[in-house]
């Protein structure tokens, strides 16, 4: 029986630590469906086409190469619920330091009383990857600075095409 793990996030822009996780995760499962939370009164800097797109121009390699499936997709309801949506009994979390660890205890508490089924797995960061905030990426990128060592090649492109330089 094929383990499927659910890894949300809102992915805007996919980072280095997100593959880092990625990685993680392709350790535990068979499938894996990373699913981009969308939120109407946010405004992300890229839109939902090119998150899904960077997604799987980046992790399905890596997917391929671990033997693992790669899917991405979005989602506008409750964790748990897509969850059970998409047959996933496995729930993704990364972990950089102890105020993410207080956030996700919280959340994994919530999310164990309303599905049992579903286990959440902390994933810690790597050393070189626990800096990386997709908040702290977008901030650089808006003012001109350079984000090459903080998220893949394709997604400094696309920020380069999203930006204007």
């Amino acid at each position: 029986m094929a383990r499927t793990a659910l890894y949300p996030g809102t992915f805007d822009p996919l980072t280095n630590g997100h593959v880092d996780m990625l990685e993680g995760a392709f350790r535990l499962c068979d499938r894996l469906v990373v699913a981009i939370g969308v939120h109407p009164a946010k405004e992300p800097l890229l839109s939902v086409d090119d998150r899904l797109q960077l997604i799987g121009d980046v992790g399905g390699p890596l997917g391929a190469a671990a033997g693992v499936t790669i899917e991405a997709c979005t989602f506008d309801n409750l964790v748990v619920d897509f969850a059970r949506e998409v047959g996933a009994t496995i729930l993704i979390r990364g972990l950089r330091d102890g105020t993410d660890l207080d956030y996700e205890m919280q959340m994994a508490g919530m999310n164990g009383t309303m599905a049992p089924w579903l286990q959440t797995i902390f994933l810690p960061a790597s050393p070189g990857a626990r800096h990386i905030t997709a908040t702290l990426v977008r901030q650089i990128a808006q003012m001109g600075g350079d984000i090459e060592p903080f998220v893949p090649p394709a997604v400094v492109e696309r920020l380069k095409e999203r930006l204007g330089r």
